[in-house]
């Protein structure tokens, strides 16, 4: 099949991957947000995304989704690799139009999948793992803001989510204007204007993570403390 044995067929399927994690992480730190403003209605859309079977599955085709997209990225770049042959080490001085991003998508995606690791370590062990197998921890699977409050409370978990999300916000900003370049949806006048919505939407949503992190950090007794529900808006 051309998407697994050619060339355009890979770069075809990481940009299609890479775009379902974009509106994922969209979603995720629009989520993120609420707990700033109401520990109530952020615990009511974990409750909502807990253990329910379908909760379980879109979690399994998320899994499937970065899973893909890693594997994917392994062979192109070991598919560069090769093609440079013994001139991959030749060249000392880097394309003046060539973005810092674009040179480092491998190291910023080695970056991005240990911070990955430790994320789903935190939280999704703590939380959707422990409620399906029934663990019992000193915070409630399920209390979502408890957890970000717990795990913002170490100053190194502050740190090394904000070079996660640093080094995150690279990788999209690149990746979403790559990804229509790639899909044929970027012509000449929609080049430059994909680069702008990449870095735009990028740094909104990443700013909703930092966001998120510093508040959490800075002032853990401020957040969460408007009492609203949002079940009259999602059911």
């Amino acid at each position: 099949m051309w998407l697994c044995n050619s060339s355009i067929g890979r770069k075809v399927v990481m940009s299609v991957t890479g775009l379902a994690l974009i509106l994922f992480l969209t979603f995720h730190g629009c989520m993120n947000v609420v707990a700033i403003f109401s520990a109530e209605a952020y615990n009511q859309i974990c409750e909502l995304l807990g253990s329910n079977w379908y909760a379980v599955a879109a979690t399994c085709g998320l899994a499937a989704l970065v899973a893909i997209h890693i594997v994917y990225a392994l062979i192109l770049t070991i598919q560069n690799r090769k093609a440079r042959g013994n001139n991959k080490y030749a060249v000392t001085d880097k394309p003046a139009k060539v973005e810092w991003a674009s040179q480092n998508m491998f190291a910023l995606g080695v970056i991005i999948v240990l911070g990955l690791i430790l994320h789903l370590y935190n939280f999704w062990y703590n939380m959707m793992f422990a409620e399906i197998v029934g663990a019992t921890n000193s915070i409630s699977p399920t209390d979502g803001f408890e957890w970000i409050k717990f795990t913002f409370s170490n100053p190194v978990y502050v740190v090394l989510y904000l070079i996660w999300i640093v080094a995150i916000w690279f990788h999209l900003a690149h990746g979403m204007w790559s990804s229509m370049q790639t899909l044929g949806w970027s012509g000449h006048v929609w080049f430059c204007r994909w680069k702008m919505i990449g870095q735009i939407w990028s740094t909104v949503i990443m700013a909703f993570f930092a966001a998120t992190v510093i508040a959490f950090a800075l002032c853990p007794d401020c957040v969460g403390k408007f009492e609203g529900s949002v079940l009259p808006f999602i059911m």
